[in-house]
């Protein structure tokens, strides 16, 4: 099994290489006709060739990091919309090396070429290449192994939503017995299994056989699992040990992390201050109600602080006193506040919470007491996520949607926490400008709910 998915990988590699290949080849058309004459190479480049591996190493970061490259996780649609994205930043960064080379404003124009003969290239190439996944990697036989009905009802979603890369052969409660789910597993000459939910001992007593005889595991992480992945290795008296804490930094990072956030807060509100300006006058204009409004959200271990939003809904959306989330088609958002929550504009007033040390840019999103409390009373370990600043970015808003569920949010919570570096919320700053146009990550609950919440799968 270890060849053949090496030789799998290396096809998909063979794959993606053609794509970065093409996409060179277009760079260089462009530079060639339309820079290269006029710019200055400083020796250390070592000539047009290396301006030329600069884009293709941008290009490739890029790529990798919205998930251009990944084909067997992505649909045709993804991919392109990631090589989209990943040509816009690419252009961007390269039209600001070559300002640097020139050293006066170079033309837009052949810029503007570039991106939309890169993006014609991903068009062209996306369906071709995940039609060849497909045909290297069919769809495993899977058995989803499961708690409750609510675990399965995860495990079933992920099956279905990645047909592709799954075709579910039977299913099981684990509750059944280990001796009754591994018979399952044989009868049904599984490729894979989907475990959801399963308590920790059961739940490794199946991974150990699954490892053991060659068949792939996807596992439903649970809370636990995200506290043991932050934690410290240590030898002691010559053995192993994993030392469990609250979330803790380096004083250095926090100081670059605050540095950070104070410098990308200004410079965000001076360099949108135009569109500030025009949002406030259209929410005004429209229903005559205060452009901004504030509520009470928690932050680190559970302080309270008011944070600051363009209105996005009617004066007085909730003057039955009840706290409750945006659901689909609510009457409560206004014409002018579905385009500012459409395109999140109606977030930027947050900078001025940012300045204050309410917030950072990166980390679990501020919920309201009132809906915090809801959660608790189901899923005690909500509040784990004030460990650290809520953010106006974080893990779960460019893996998650508005409507993900608050265990779910808390997972992908947990995973930052757990992960927390530099380069950890530099890549959910560029991630987020992914997220930005996607329509579904704004979606709302369905009618008639107050909260997201949809019960947990959780056992420890």
């Amino acid at each position: 099994m270890i060849k053949t998915d090496q030789t799998r990988d290396f096809a998909l590699l063979v794959c993606n290489a053609v794509l970065l290949v093409i996409d060179t080849l277009w760079f260089q058309f462009i530079w060639y006709h339309f820079y290269a004459q006029s710019v200055y190479i400083p020796f250390f480049l070592k000539g047009n060739i290396a301006v030329v591996l600069v884009f293709t190493v941008v290009y490739a970061l890029f790529a990798q990091l919205y998930g251009g490259f990944d084909l067997k996780a992505n649909t045709a649609s993804e991919l392109l919309y990631s090589h989209a994205i990943a040509t816009v930043m690419s252009g961007f960064t390269l039209y600001i090396i070559i300002w640097l080379l020139i050293r006066y404003l170079p033309a837009i124009p052949p810029i503007l070429l570039l991106m939309a003969l890169l993006v014609l290239s991903a068009a062209s190439w996306a369906k071709p290449a995940n039609l060849i996944m497909r045909r290297i990697y069919p769809p495993a036989r899977t058995v989803i192994i499961y708690d409750n009905k609510a675990a399965y009802r995860k495990g079933d979603a992920i099956t279905k939503w990645a047909d592709w890369k799954f075709r579910v052969a039977n299913e099981i409660r684990a509750t059944e017995g280990y001796d009754a789910v591994i018979r399952c597993i044989e009868e049904s000459k599984a490729e894979a299994v989907m475990l959801c939910g399963i308590h920790s001992s059961q739940r490794n007593d199946i991974l150990k056989y699954c490892i053991s005889n060659g068949i792939y595991v996807y596992i439903r992480p649970n809370i636990g699992d995200y506290i043991v992945n932050s934690s410290k290795q240590l030898q002691m008296a010559s053995l192993p040990v994993m030392l469990c804490q609250r979330a803790s930094v380096s004083l250095g990072y926090a100081l670059v992390k605050r540095i950070f956030d104070i410098v990308f807060a200004l410079t965000l509100m001076i360099v949108l201050s135009p569109i500030l300006l025009i949002t406030a006058i259209l929410i005004k204009s429209y229903d005559g109600g205060p452009a901004l409004y504030s509520q009470q959200r928690m932050t680190k271990d559970g302080k309270c602080f008011k944070i600051y939003k363009f209105r996005s809904m009617r004066v007085n959306a909730e003057k039955d006193g009840v706290a409750r989330l945006a659901s689909e088609h609510d009457d409560r958002i206004t014409p002018v506040g579905k385009f500012i929550r459409a395109t999140r504009l109606d977030e930027l007033p947050q900078m001025i919470n940012i300045l204050k040390g309410d917030m950072s840019v990166v980390g679990p999103r501020p919920e309201r007491p009132e809906i915090a409390e809801q959660y608790e009373q189901t899923m005690p370990e909500f509040s784990l996520r004030l460990q650290v600043k809520a953010g106006l970015t974080g893990y779960a808003q460019i893996h998650g949607k508005y409507n993900t569920s608050p265990y779910d949010k808390l997972q992908m919570d947990l995973m930052y926490i757990a992960k927390q570096s530099i380069a950890t919320d530099f890549r959910i700053i560029l991630g987020t400008i992914k997220v930005i146009f996607m329509p579904e990550s704004t979606e709302g609950i369905s009618e008639g709910e107050v909260t997201a919440d949809e019960g947990t799968d959780d056992s420890w």
